[in-house]
């Protein structure tokens, strides 16, 4: 069997100005990074047809380590309704380098499914992760400059400051540290630390900005401490925001690339789900609707994290309305939830198939909540036994879900085309009543709860001391009514990653609350979460090599 590399080099890779000739746009006013990738101005953003295209969403069941194809499915569905004679455009977000490198691989899809150039997509692309990482460390260093100055202080507490430095890699050494070490010229020591660039809340607000000067807004808005008479500093008042745009002016323009297939792609930002908001920009969205009659895009790990957040965050700051939801699920995940060891996950099992569903018929309920369409995509697998498929459907028949087998890896649009069938009925013959989950207006508390109680299905919450400290801090800063971003495991509906399948009689534990107040929302931080990875014990980079030719083997 080919490998995803050896399947993206035998394509025929057309060059992006012909992509871009296309969806109608002019050749001459791309920004170009070689023969296959571009960037698109802003100002090909067309309200008018944005509010006329459909937008899809791809969510999934709760995932196993492997992932369970998201972004392969999106791709694929993509090719399917470009075949089926819609002019459809799939929008994604860009890979990072710490999975790339560690274990879970890339994120430009795979087999016939996939957006190419591969290699570039799932390495350094056009910069934008490196523009962020920029920005986000010119602040940090802004900040220790401001604490050692003895002429431009602004009396920061370094006790308060909770904004660390980032970098794209999986680095556990990095997590905490102390810096400022070695003399009085080396800076004010105190504890501080990294996170992997994909949780900076520079790529949130990359993400959620509108357009340039809205992107140096949101930047100036990010709360950085408390000075020693408890007066709060935003990154504004260190007047760093104009320097940050700077570095971020070429990385706020979307990213043209295309499919397999030569279908149009756009890939742009990179935030975790299960950390951050977990989806592309809005920018990149509203730029793939003004040129796209249907477009497809994903939001990370399960419904529960990057869907509810795409709804409820993403959506409301982008007047965004999704017209269906398709729930990504394999064969495997739910004999993982059924409560089967990884490592038997290919032994055909159709009663651990039975019992993993009800994962899948949370998320299913979960995707209803909202007013939206559930579609079930069967990411197939060749070890997949037709008594397992059979479960599935049945389950999904009598939960009157529309439900497709879906090849897209082995086959392309080809193989995604009973799918996009279902997504064109749903959306023609099932109206979208889409409503978000909550009102930002609501209590901080309350909307925390609702989502656990409602998306989660938790019995309530339990706030712990930093917690309520951090409640405490939130209301005296006035931004209680800023949506919530709950940073948790995607391996459960609970705090605990064990706790797999559909769990019930639980309360959720928030230990802390972080602000993103440049983001524009809060961050409950439940049971331990990490916000920058560790390497697994054989990283995918062991396997990588490249020869005297420049050829790289082993991505993936």
């Amino acid at each position: 069997m080919s490998t995803d590399i050896e399947i993206a080099r035998a394509a025929k890779i057309r060059p992006v100005s012909a992509i871009a000739e296309k969806l109608g746009l002019p050749i001459d006013d791309l920004n170009y990074y070689g023969r296959h990738k571009a960037k698109i101005p802003l100002k090909y953003i067309n309200d008018e047809n944005v509010a006329k295209s459909k937008l899809i969403l791809v969510s999934a069941i709760s995932p196993t380590p492997a992932g369970e194809g998201k972004t392969t499915t999106s791709v694929g569905l993509t090719e399917g309704l470009n075949r089926i004679g819609k002019k459809a455009m799939v929008v994604l977000r860009e890979p990072s380098l710490g999975p790339v490198f560690g274990m879970k691989g890339g994120a430009a899809g795979g087999g016939y499914s996939q957006v190419i150039p591969m290699e570039d997509i799932n390495l350094h692309f056009t910069g934008d992760f490196s523009a962020v990482e920029k920005a986000h460390n010119l602040l940090a260093a802004l900040i220790d400059n401001n604490i050692q100055s003895k002429n431009n202080s602004l009396n920061i507490d370094p006790r308060t400051i909770t904004f660390k430095r980032v970098m794209d890699m999986n680095d556990r050494a990095l997590r905490d540290n102390v810096i400022g070490l070695g003399g009085t010229g080396n800076g004010v020591p105190r504890e501080s630390g990294f996170d992997i660039t994909a949780a900076s809340e520079i790529m949130a607000i990359l993400c959620l900005s509108k357009n340039l000067m809205h992107l140096k807004e949101k930047l100036g808005n990010i709360f950085v401490g408390f000075t020693y008479d408890k007066q709060p500093i935003y990154c504004r008042d260190l007047k760093a925001q104009g320097a940050m745009t700077i570095l971020l002016k070429d990385a706020i323009m979307p990213n043209l690339v295309q499919t397999i297939e030569g279908n149009p792609a756009i890939i742009h930002g990179g935030p975790f789900a299960n950390i951050a908001q977990g989806t592309n920009t809005i920018i990149a969205t509203k730029m793939g609707m003004s040129l796209a009659d249907w477009v497809v895009t994903e939001a990370g790990f399960g419904f529960d994290l990057g869907g509810e957040k795409f709804l409820d965050i993403k959506c409301q700051y982008g007047d965004l309305v999704p017209q269906a939801v398709v729930l990504v699920a394999t064969i495997r995940a739910l004999k993982y939830h059924g409560g089967v060891a990884v490592a038997d996950l290919k032994t055909p099992s159709p009663h651990a198939v039975e019992k993993g569903f009800p994962n899948l018929e949370k998320h299913i309920e979960n995707a209803r909540q909202f007013g939206l369409t559930p579609i079930i995509a069967l990411n197939h697998f060749v070890w997949d036994s037709d008594e397992e498929l059979n479960v599935l459907r049945e389950k999904c028949a009598d939960l009157g879900v529309r439900f497709a087998v879906c090849d897209h890896w082995a086959k392309g649009g080809e193989g995604a085309e009973d799918l996009a069938n279902l997504v064109v009925d749903a959306v023609e013959n099932s109206p979208s009543a889409f409503k978000p989950l909550y009102d930002w207006d609501w209590p901080v508390t309350i909307k925390i709860e609702t989502i656990a109680r409602k998306i989660y299905g938790a019995s309530g919450v339990e706030f712990g001391p930093k917690a309520n400290a951090d409640l405490k801090k939130i209301e005296r800063l006035g931004l209680t009514k800023l949506p919530i971003c709950i940073a948790k495991t995607q391996y459960s509906f609970t705090d605990d990653p064990t706790r797999v399948g559909r769990t019930s009689d639980f309360f959720l534990t928030i230990r802390e609350i972080e602000i993103a107040a440049g983001a524009g929302f809060l961050v409950p931080i439940a049971g331990d979460m990490m916000r920058m990875p560790g390497l697994p014990a054989i990283p995918a980079a062991e396997g990588m090599d490249i020869d005297e030719n420049g050829v790289i083997v082993g991505l993936s």
